[in-house]
């Protein structure tokens, strides 16, 4: 048996489509149906039903994807082991971070901790949606939700405040009986600060919706409504003022995720360190 066949197959039982498959591994689609077929002719197993526009696992796919899980498990955790062995600052370290927090807060300190260390890389992949520590997606996550499950180290790093913002020209131009608003459109579930917006709302149409923040601080910025908006882009974005009583309408705290296994690798250590040192523009939490 290729191994690599099996690990395209894990990938397709846990992603669910081809295509979901094939942005995991950073490969085209074809890729990973050509390993599929590969994988079944050396085993003289079906393993999925290409019946439709949709794969399904046949009973033996089903089977050998929970198997295929276990391993994948296991070769990760023996990744871990290996990087957690390293003291030096060398090698790679990939950070996973919301892409606003990511180029607003994040970028600068890191890249200059590649600067004082030039053997290390930093791999920093701007996502909103969780990437998976276990599966190796990333070896440290920067999140605004604590993890409830898992063997993760949590550090707690900072709160970010959220506040109103809109054009001076829309707050100058309506009542606020008349104030429309930006809120947030995508999956997974809308994050905390839709809620509070849409409570501060009480009813009040929500105009214009959109699935990231800079997406949402550019239509405030062009008179589109009144946003909720981290501190971050609100305050840097000279389009923007914050709307009275100009206090934080939310506030999430930023917290530090990397694996258990993993916290005794040099580079790991290091951007921890890093990161709780730099000036950011969140709110700093104490020791």
């Amino acid at each position: 048996m290729d191994w690599d066949d099996l690990r395209h197959f894990a990938a397709l039982a846990e992603a669910g489509s081809l295509s979901a498959a094939a942005r995991r591994l950073g490969i085209e689609h074809a890729t990973v149906a050509r390993r599929i077929l590969s994988l079944e002719r050396t085993l003289a197993v079906p393993l999925v039903d290409r019946r439709g526009r949709r794969w399904t696992l046949t009973e033996a796919g089903l089977r050998l994807a929970a198997i295929a899980a276990r391993m994948e498990g296991e070769a990760q955790a023996a990744r871990r082991l290996a990087d957690a062995t390293r003291t030096d600052l060398q090698g790679t370290v990939t950070v996973s971070a919301p892409p606003a927090l990511a180029a607003a807060i994040l970028a600068a300190p890191l890249v200059g901790l590649q600067a004082r260390h030039p053997g290390l890389t930093i791999r920093m992949v701007g996502e909103a949606r969780t990437a998976s520590l276990d599966r190796g997606e990333a070896d440290v996550a920067i999140r605004l939700t604590r993890p409830e499950s898992g063997d993760l180290t949590i550090t707690r790093l900072g709160r970010i405040g959220f506040r109103l913002y809109a054009s001076p020209g829309y707050l100058a131009a309506c009542l606020p009986a008349e104030w429309r608003f930006i809120g947030y459109d995508g999956t997974p579930a809308p994050p905390p600060q839709q809620a509070a917006l849409e409570a501060f709302a009480a009813g009040r149409p929500m105009a214009f919706m959109a699935s990231s923040l800079e997406i949402q601080q550019a239509a405030a910025r062009a008179g589109g409504g009144i946003a909720v908006l981290p501190d971050f882009l609100g305050r840097a974005d000279a389009g923007l003022i914050a709307v009275p009583p100009d206090r934080p309408i939310i506030e999430r705290e930023v917290w530090f995720v990397a694996h258990s296994d993993l916290m005794r690798s040099g580079p790991v250590r290091a951007v921890l360190a890093c990161l709780r040192a730099a000036p950011a523009l969140f709110t700093p939490v104490p020791g």
